[in-house]
């Protein structure tokens, strides 16, 4: 049984595919295709409704701030030392063996009420909840009735500071109580596009105004999953369910930044949180895998779970693979044996097998608002 999103007529008005996605029917595509999509949030702005995700409002039940940043910090591997009001950070929620459950992003709000924001994944959202009640049982979790809006692309900031100015302040990762049509929206500036852009929580009631608005802007266009996808690849960035697992650590990931340097082996609060003592080994000699980016010259599209040969056989699979809208050949994320030389390495594909080069991520630059 699937949930619909909140702004489903506003979707089918615009042409969407809909199709099941972590139990929600979720716009797939829309009239003009992935590939027009994609293009278009590259060059313009994109506007995703990311509704299925799960939006969490976490305060302590006693203490306060100091109550609520050690209990998170003994369930996550964060660090609130230095954290500045406001500022977002992208952290992962690990099981003991030092896998990842679930990748996260935290606004941590000090004010009169401590509360830190957290956006989880669609299919982790009770699981979540779940382990985070049982690591921090001071604390208390609420969902956030809204629904939640992507606005991604270079015009992204001229769109929605034509709505609020102050949007055009914000910088890469910083948030704000955005003023949009007359409603308050907590708004991050991020994404998972690559872009510069922003995320934008809207209260439900005024959900459909404020998207109809957005999309009435000759320079943005409704965006789909499938291209959602695309421009995450392309921008190097990780999928849970597909590159990160909860049988695959941080390190093999590649996402060492999100282990506070504080809770590393040697840091001034190193280990004390789920998985710690799995990973102190992966510090000092290296994970077994590595997570590597590799292209193809073969006009053929290497998906998740093809084999990636070596010399002597199987030395690893692909996570996730596209042919690239910007750059026309086929991309790939795969996870390889440290061992292997990531050079001379073919993917198998019904039976054929095609020639990899590794590159270096992102595939295509980042393009985010830092200064």
């Amino acid at each position: 049984m699937t949930q619909s999103l909140v702004l489903e007529s506003l979707h089918r008005a615009a042409g969407a595919r809909l199709g099941p996605f972590a139990g929600f029917s979720m716009p797939i595509q829309y009239a003009e295709g992935l590939k027009a999509e994609h293009l278009h949030t590259r060059s313009h702005a994109g506007l995703f409704d990311v509704s299925h995700m799960g939006q969490l409002r976490i305060t302590a039940a006693s203490g306060g701030g100091p109550a609520l940043r050690s209990s998170l910090e003994a369930a996550l591997p964060i660090d609130f030392e230095g954290w500045p009001s406001g500022q977002q950070r992208y952290t992962v929620l690990l099981n003991e063996a030092g896998g990842i459950e679930d990748d996260l992003m935290l606004v941590w709000r000090p004010g009169p009420e401590p509360e830190v924001r957290m956006v989880v994944n669609a299919g982790n959202r009770e699981s979540d909840l779940k382990r985070l009640q049982d690591l921090a049982p001071g604390l208390r979790f609420e969902w956030v009735d809204a629904a939640l809006l992507a606005l991604q692309g270079p015009q992204a900031e001229a769109v929605l500071a034509g709505l609020d100015p102050k949007a055009a302040a914000m910088r890469f990762m910083e948030s704000a109580e955005l003023s949009l049509l007359g409603e308050t929206c907590f708004t991050t500036r991020s994404g998972y596009t690559g872009e510069d852009g922003y995320e934008i929580s809207v209260p439900i009631a005024s959900a459909e105004k404020i998207a109809a608005a957005l999309a009435s802007d000759p320079r943005v266009r409704w965006v789909g999953l499938g291209a959602r996808d695309t421009l995450r690849l392309e921008a190097g960035l990780p999928l849970h369910g597909q590159d990160i697992l909860p049988t695959v650590s941080p390190l093999e990931a590649g996402l060492r930044f999100a282990i506070a340097p504080a809770r590393r082996p040697g840091g001034a609060r190193a280990g004390g949180f789920p998985g710690a003592d799995a990973l102190a080994p992966q510090w000092q000699s290296g994970p077994r895998r590595r997570l590597l980016a590799f292209s193809s010259q073969q006009p053929v599209p290497i998906r998740a779970h093809a084999a990636v040969m070596g010399a002597t056989g199987a030395v690893g699979e692909a996570t996730s693979g596209t042919v690239s809208p910007s750059l026309g050949y086929p991309i790939l994320m795969a996870l390889i044996d440290a061992s292997a030389d990531s050079h001379g390495l073919s993917a198998q594909v019904r039976g054929q097998l095609l020639a990899l080069s590794p590159v270096s991520l992102p595939f295509v630059p980042k393009r985010y608002k830092r200064n």
